[in-house]
């Protein structure tokens, strides 16, 4: 199941997010006070966390700083309705957030927000599947040339064909 994280220290912007994500088959745990969201990191996983930028606890950049060390897999959102450019860098340069929505949101846009966010996130890890399976596979592929490598020193009889001066194949049979 999909788990998002929601910290912002209004209560009436939780309570409007918790509604539009209704809709959504999604967890969606909400907090207002960025200590207890931190708590959270430690016992549940995420697959994205929208912070806000300005908290009177914690900034949101710090937050999600902790929140990428805690669970680095996790999609980073900020929003804010204050967003001057200096905040913005810093966001992206020190807590690697993927993307900035500003308050007030259309509905539409931060649900497509979300949803692409997530669906990133999920061919991220498809990537990194696949990238794991490639590795094994060539690993194994390594394994059994040497294996190969090994019979032909061992056996060399075995890999050598005599052939007909027409290029048939010859087969030689040795006394029983």
């Amino acid at each position: 199941m999909i788990r998002l994280q929601v910290i912002d220290d209004e209560p009436a912007i939780l309570k409007a997010i918790q509604r539009l994500l209704r809709q959504e088959d999604w967890q969606v745990d909400t907090f207002s006070d960025p200590q207890d969201a931190l708590q959270a990191l430690t016992g549940a996983s995420y697959n994205l966390i929208l912070c806000d930028l300005r908290m009177r606890q914690l900034d949101g950049i710090t937050y999600l700083q902790f929140a990428r060390q805690r669970q680095p897999g996790a999609m980073r959102l900020l929003f804010s309705g204050h967003g001057d450019r200096e905040s913005l860098v810093q966001a992206i340069n020190q807590a690697q957030v993927q993307r900035f929505i500003s308050k007030p949101w259309d509905d539409y846009e931060l649900l497509e927000t979300l949803r692409s966010c997530l669906q990133l996130q999920q061919l991220q890890m498809e990537q990194q599947r696949l990238l794991l399976q490639v590795q094994q596979q060539q690993d194994q592929l390594q394994r059994q040339q040497q294996a190969l490598q090994e019979m032909q020193r061992r056996h060399p009889q075995l890999f050598s064909l005599t052939r007909a001066e027409d290029g048939s194949i010859l087969l030689e049979e040795h006394p029983g």
